[in-house]
């Protein structure tokens, strides 16, 4: 699943990195940061009910030819294909946010990145308030930013990464030689359509910024920075459409729409 070199070409425009990139931890944490810093995490998709697809081909349509974002296939997939065409070793792992929460119905929810250099890293671009840069694939404590992450063995034998203190998600949990497309596959329908889903119930989007990152959970705008939280509220469809081009970069379809559906699944929360 590697990108052609024309799409190579446009990717690397989009996030600002020239083709010139070596082949070692260096360039990998310098492409990380900058695929990072250039797209948004977002999961509106999943929120409105819109069509989505774990294929590198169309996160590739979506966030390098539209002006939009994706979630941790469509990053992660997408940051994959870019990697594997410049000639990195990438291997996709099927892994399980949460699975520490759920069991193993959460295995499938998230697809991660095993890059091997010198030694195997982890490249994460898809857990939206994670790490900036890749890390060494191995057990032990990892800060960023001053964000506390940290990688540790479960007792079935997969590894945990967990999320620093004010994560989205609390961990998830892979195994170094572990790919399923095929749950991935399946995973995505539950994930897109069905009422349990929290991304169905909760619009989620997030961007990184230089200290931390800025965060929408339904009409709440949070910036978060290891040291500070700040909020505000979103209050109204056109408010909606400024943040969504201001603050993320995005353009969205619908905005109003969008808003409603808000609206309508608060109302359900609190009724």
């Amino acid at each position: 699943m590697a990108l052609t070199p024309a799409q190579l070409d446009a990717y690397l425009a989009r996030i600002g990195m020239a083709r010139s990139i070596s082949l070692d931890i260096d360039g990998l944490s310098r492409l990380h940061r900058a695929h990072l810093m250039a797209f948004t995490w977002e999961a509106l998709d999943a929120f409105m009910g819109w069509p989505s697809s774990i294929a590198p081909a169309a996160a590739f349509a979506k966030m390098v030819q539209g002006k939009r974002g994706g979630w941790c296939y469509e990053m992660n997939g997408l940051f994959g294909a870019a990697l594997a065409a410049l000639g990195f070793r990438v291997t996709r792992l099927c892994g399980g946010v949460n699975r520490a929460i759920l069991g193993d119905v959460a295995i499938g929810n998230h697809l991660t990145l095993r890059v091997d250099l010198d030694r195997p890293y982890l490249a994460e671009v898809g857990l939206a308030d994670g790490i900036i840069e890749p890390i060494p694939l191995a057990a032990g404590p990892i800060r960023q930013r001053g964000f506390d992450f940290s990688i540790a063995p479960t007792a079935d034998g997969w590894l945990r990464f967990n999320n620093h203190a004010n994560g989205l998600a609390h961990s998830f949990d892979f195994r170094p030689d572990h790919s399923d497309e095929a749950a991935i596959e399946a995973t995505l329908g539950w994930l897109t359509q069905d009422a349990g889903s929290p991304f169905t119930n909760a619009l989620a989007i997030l961007r990184h910024i230089e200290n931390g990152y800025v965060a929408l959970k339904n009409d709440c705008l949070s910036t978060v920075t290891a040291g500070s939280i700040s909020e505000r509220r979103i209050t109204s469809a056109d408010h909606l459409a400024d943040i969504f081009d201001t603050i993320f970069g995005l353009d969205i379809p619908r905005p109003a729409q969008v808003w409603e559906r808000i609206q309508a699944v608060s109302h359900e929360q609190a009724s």
